[in-house]
């Protein structure tokens, strides 16, 4: 018996976003460092399911004690899928920023986007600089 796995692969943008890529369906959230730059968070506008991006475009929206932060769409797509729980538990972000905290999923279509995200080792040597 052989088993199918999809590859994932996670890159990151310096506006702190990242994307996890699955096939063709890239999930998009902020990255433990913004969330902590951004204090305790208290309010999370996900993108509607069927909303079309382009990279760089308007994604979601994330509101802290702190700020408002605009969250950009590393790729471009067709929002699949919204994390609806963050309406009531924003501080999911702040928790597990990188893994529950998810914002949405992209079933994006072009994958030539990626090539100018970084990857993990490329990101916090980014950060260090911030």
């Amino acid at each position: 018996m052989t088993q199918s796995f999809t590859q994932q692969i996670t890159f990151y943008t310096e506006d702190h976003e990242w994307v996890t890529v699955h096939g063709e369906l890239a999930t998009v959230g902020i990255t433990q460092y913004a969330a902590e730059q951004l204090g305790d968070v208290v309010f999370v506008e996900t993108p509607d399911v069927g909303k079309t991006v382009k990279k760089g475009d308007e994604l979601a929206v994330v509101e802290s004690v702190k700020a408002a932060s605009d969250v950009y769409a590393p790729l471009s797509g067709e929002v699949v899928e919204a994390n609806e729980k963050l309406a009531d538990a924003p501080e999911t972000v702040n928790e597990h920023a990188e893994s529950e905290g998810w914002f949405c999923v992209i079933k994006f279509s072009d994958g030539a986007e990626t090539e100018g995200l970084m990857d993990k080792d490329a990101y916090y040597e980014f950060c260090k600089g911030q």
